[in-house]
């Protein structure tokens, strides 16, 4: 009875000291509430980083995902009001009035310039020689009349030409001219057809390309490119090439089939103002096939080197 006794009273003195250790046991094994909401929350499969851009959506604790908002056309309401936000605070007519002046006065006023590209002397082997190409035009930014005119000569007029063309903006760089082209000098008068496209192309090339009809059926085309190389805000180097094509030969025009002539050149200039430079430079020319030919007949030279002094002004 002692022993039982005994047996009885140490049992009752070590239960609470299991119950503690129990209660430290299971502390440690349950994670605390905070962190194991904050782990339920932060989805493996869409960081909150990511979340906060908008890249995802979290899951919520309970494994659902979250409801996006519908996606759709806004609300009449959010559509209500003038086209202009002006016209709700000032009078419309007016404001409307103000739109249109700014239109015209920024894109569709008609503007226009007289530009001469060359007027220059040329000292050539044998015979000094003179040359011009300008141009001249009027209109608005798309559509635009647009008058041409070139030519050379010795001691008579050798070759002249003027154009008067419908130039037709066809991108931002470019336009699409066509029109008519009247020759006059020492050779037969020609009339003719002409389309072509001008403008600037890529790395500030600019382009003059053109294809010609003549009313007796002869076909030619010309092609000129010129690039400003600025060594100073007033010292402007300018190589410029120029390529003649006939489609057939043709005696009465002393041009022969395919590549008829070339010239290439350098023109360095220097801007006294801003729209007038006089220049200096050289240029090769030469006739090439038939036209060549032509030329050796008629006791003149196939080409050569020539020497150019001359002014270049715009206004």
């Amino acid at each position: 009875m002692t022993r039982f006794l005994i047996a009885l009273l140490a049992a009752g003195a070590a239960a609470p000291a299991l119950a503690q250790h129990a209660g430290h046991s299971a502390a440690a094994e349950a994670p605390p509430v905070e962190a194991h909401q904050d782990h339920a929350a932060a989805d493996p499969a869409c960081p909150p980083e990511h979340a906060a851009m908008g890249h995802c959506t979290p899951a919520t604790p309970h494994g659902a995902a979250t409801q996006a908002p519908p996606i759709g056309p806004a609300p009449a309401e959010a559509m209500a009001g003038p086209e202009h936000a002006a016209d709700a605070v000032w009078d419309r007519a007016a404001m409307g009035a103000s739109r249109e002046t700014l239109r015209r006065e920024h894109g569709d006023m008609p503007v226009s310039k007289v530009m001469i590209d060359r007027l220059e002397w040329q000292g050539r082997r044998g015979e000094n020689g003179y040359a011009w190409d300008m141009d001249a035009w009027h209109g608005g930014d798309v559509d635009k009349l647009w008058l041409k005119s070139e030519g050379e000569g010795g001691s008579r007029l050798e070759h002249g030409e003027v154009q008067a063309l419908w130039s037709h903006a066809i991108d931002p760089w470019f336009d699409l001219q066509l029109g008519l082209r009247q020759d006059f000098g020492s050779g037969p008068d020609r009339s003719w057809l002409a389309a072509g496209v001008e403008g600037l192309a890529p790395y500030w090339f600019e382009i003059d390309a053109a294809v010609f009809v003549s009313s007796k059926g002869e076909v030619v085309a010309r092609a000129e490119a010129e690039y400003d190389l600025r060594i100073t805000q007033r010292l402007i180097l300018q190589p410029r090439a120029e390529l003649n094509l006939s489609a057939q030969e043709s005696a009465a025009l002393r041009l022969g089939a395919g590549l008829s002539k070339a010239a290439l050149g350098l023109r360095l200039r220097y801007e006294l103002d801003r729209r007038f430079a006089p220049y200096a430079g050289v240029e090769y020319e030469r006739a090439f096939g038939d036209t060549a030919d032509f030329r050796r007949a008629a006791g003149e030279r196939r080409g050569g080197w020539n020497v150019l002094m001359g002014v270049r002004a715009w206004f």
